[in-house]
């Protein structure tokens, strides 16, 4: 199984909800949102999966963002969409509910009554031993961990692995030095690892910045299957990167590149990529959420196709 780990930026959202309303990805991918604010986009994306009858988990103590708090608000003035998420978070079995291990954590879940029920992500070493004192006996039903060997071994089952494969760079231009390189093969030896999954955090990365800014360059990635079935990643950069003007322009330098490079290697069609390509031929330029979006769609499909399932 394949776990993608996105925080609740919108368009992380809206690339989980179109792969899910058009049947792009079956129940081999079960995404964990870190959500960022309790925003209508967020719950238009958990009822998505709901309504389909696939899971999805939500992070309820997450790290980034002021969804917490902000939902709290929202609450004390009876807000319906804050209604309609706690509904959900509370009482939707299709909900798993996901909590980062850290010692405020650990007190929750030692008291609580169906601790077995949830999705425990540990990020590093400092969290085992929170993580033995309230799992002495029973495990979560899933619990992610890093490529540390403590926990390979402490941890009897239920492991799902967790890495942030994406190299990222301080600036687009910089892509330029690397074009083609190495993602991950856990999506095949996951398996033979005693793993019942995989995670990672698609082609965004595990550093969060919620404030944007105007790129000098710009840099389209693309995830695509090497002969063995190991997964590399393509940057795709703009030509003309002397200056933060013309983006449209950047984005056009970036997918003419794309286009060619993908018909000329094969690369898989999804529905990511076709909004690539409806963008070369209408000369659309989409803005860079939305670049984003598709290449994380992407992504998401190859690996449901790779994997298999209902």
């Amino acid at each position: 199984m394949y776990f993608p780990y996105l925080r609740g930026r919108q368009f992380e959202l809206i690339a989980l909800r179109e792969l899910i309303e058009n049947d792009c990805i079956n129940s081999s991918i079960i995404p964990i949102i870190e959500p960022v604010k309790p925003t209508a986009t967020l719950l238009k994306t958990i009822e998505a999966f709901v309504s389909r009858d696939r899971e999805i988990a939500v992070v309820m103590n997450p790290e980034v963002g002021d969804f917490v708090d902000k939902l709290s608000g929202l609450r004390t003035e009876n807000s319906k969409l804050a209604n309609s998420l706690l509904d959900l978070l509370e009482n939707c079995n299709k909900v798993i509910k996901a909590y980062i291990m850290n010692k405020e954590s650990a007190v929750f879940l030692a008291d609580n009554n169906d601790k077995e029920n949830k999705l425990i992500i540990n990020r590093d070493r400092d969290s085992l031993n929170d993580f033995l004192d309230v799992y002495d006996g029973v495990l979560p039903r899933f619990t992610l961990i890093p490529d540390d060997r403590a926990f390979k071994r402490m941890v009897p089952d239920s492991k799902v692995l967790l890495e942030d494969c994406f190299n990222k760079k301080v600036r687009n231009v910089d892509y330029l030095d690397n074009e083609d390189e190495f993602f991950t093969d856990n999506n095949i030896y996951f398996e033979e690892d005693d793993l019942v999954g995989f995670s990672d955090y698609s082609v965004v990365g595990e550093e969060f910045n919620e404030s944007g800014f105007a790129p000098v360059a710009v840099a389209i990635h693309i995830i695509y299957f090497d002969e063995n079935k190991a997964l590399r990643i393509h940057h795709f950069v703009s030509d003309s990167n002397t200056g933060i003007e013309d983006p449209a322009g950047k984005f056009g330098e970036a997918l003419e590149k794309l286009v060619e490079w993908c018909n000329r290697h094969n690369v898989q069609s999804t529905l990511g990529m076709k909004g690539f390509y409806d963008c070369y031929n209408s000369g659309k330029y989409p803005g860079l959420g939305t670049v984003k979006k598709y290449s994380i769609m992407h992504h998401l499909e190859l690996v449901s196709d790779y994997l298999g399932g209902k």
